[in-house]
């Protein structure tokens, strides 16, 4: 049985079916040295050596793919491109490294926008939630700075033709505001570019802040900062797949461990603090040298507040000079 080469290629997490067709109608991809085209096939006990760039790349079988998925919460600022020429932040710089195959992005947010963003090994599973057919809803926090009437709201639920055809919230509701500002939250079933931006540029208001909240039945939770990710569980993998109408997955990458004893939220802060860090330093001494700096500014500072010709008492000591040892401590509450 053969199967379509961008299927194939997606499966393997080389892209999503849409970006391997527009590599292969640009002659990005060969199959045994020659240009592929569209409509190309491939057997499923294929030899062949397939090539994207002049790079020969693996392929796997149906059996072989593990299917991963990523909830990944984008912050304001980061685009949602692998390579930026001007160097700027991207999504897929926070994301952890795959030894075979490439995450691929479920669907993009602009610049501006923040919130829940989903991540793929399986480039057919990208694809088919992406797809408007399938009607996966997703949902958006979005704050509006104007005067918004019950008629607009009717026009949003009705439908606004935009300039590439007609298009519409499946709901909208009202979730309070003061002044001129006012949050909504909206629903979609399909995700064009700007699609929630420019319906309410339509109304005569602007879009001050949006934030996805919703994939499906996947909701962003409180508990995942921003530039913080999740691996999904089995069984979220399989709901996803279910929704897509694919077989379900029956192996996972996450040990019973990992699924036992999830990341918590300062852990995730952790390490988007220090991944942080890493970005930002220019210093060529790395870890060691910033720690060397933070102990060093840290004794300058003890040095100016300490008086002259007196040692900081520190330790027990400093807690039995304390002078407001005598005022009643706050009561403790466990969390």
């Amino acid at each position: 049985m053969s199967e379509k080469l961008q299927k194939v290629l997606a499966r393997s997490g080389h892209g999503s079916r849409r970006e391997l067709e527009l590599m292969i109608q640009n002659g990005r991809v060969s199959i045994d040295g020659n240009v592929a085209k569209l409509g190309d096939r491939l057997e499923d006990d294929h030899d062949s050596i397939v090539r994207i760039d002049g790079h020969k790349i693996s392929l796997l079988a149906p059996s072989e793919e593990v299917c991963r998925v990523l909830a990944y919460n984008k912050p304001e600022g980061e685009l949602c491109t692998r390579h930026d020429p001007e160097g700027r932040r991207t999504v897929f710089d926070r994301l952890p490294r795959l030894e075979t195959g490439r995450w691929v992005s479920v669907g993009r947010l602009d610049a501006n926008t923040s919130g829940l963003l989903l991540f793929t090994t399986d480039g057919e599973l990208a694809n088919r939630l992406m797809h408007p057919s399938h009607r996966v809803e997703r949902e958006y926090m979005v704050r509006v700075f104007g005067d918004v009437n019950e008629q607009m709201v009717k026009n949003l639920v009705k439908g606004v033709k935009l300039e590439d055809g007609m298009a519409r919230f499946e709901d909208v509701v009202y979730a309070g505001g003061e002044g001129m500002n006012h949050t909504f939250y909206v629903m979609l079933t399909e995700g064009r570019n700007r699609e929630v931006r420019r319906l309410w540029d339509s109304q005569g208001v602007t879009v001050s802040r949006l934030k996805r909240v919703r994939y499906g039945d996947i909701f962003l939770t409180k508990d995942m900062p921003r530039g913080g990710w999740n691996e999904l569980e089995l069984k979220e993998v399989n709901y996803l797949r279910e929704m897509v109408e694919l077989k379900p997955e029956e192996n996972t990458m996450l040990t019973v461990e990992g699924q036992k004893r999830k990341k918590g939220v300062r852990q995730i802060r952790r390490a988007v603090r220090r991944h942080e860090e890493r970005v930002n330093d220019d210093s060529p001494r790395g870890r060691r040298g910033r720690q060397d700096n933070r102990r060093s500014s840290s004794r300058n500072k003890d040095a100016e507040a300490a008086p002259q010709g007196r040692r900081k008492p520190s330790g027990n000591a400093a807690n039995r000079r304390n002078p407001l040892k005598n005022k009643p401590a706050k009561p403790r509450t466990r969390k």
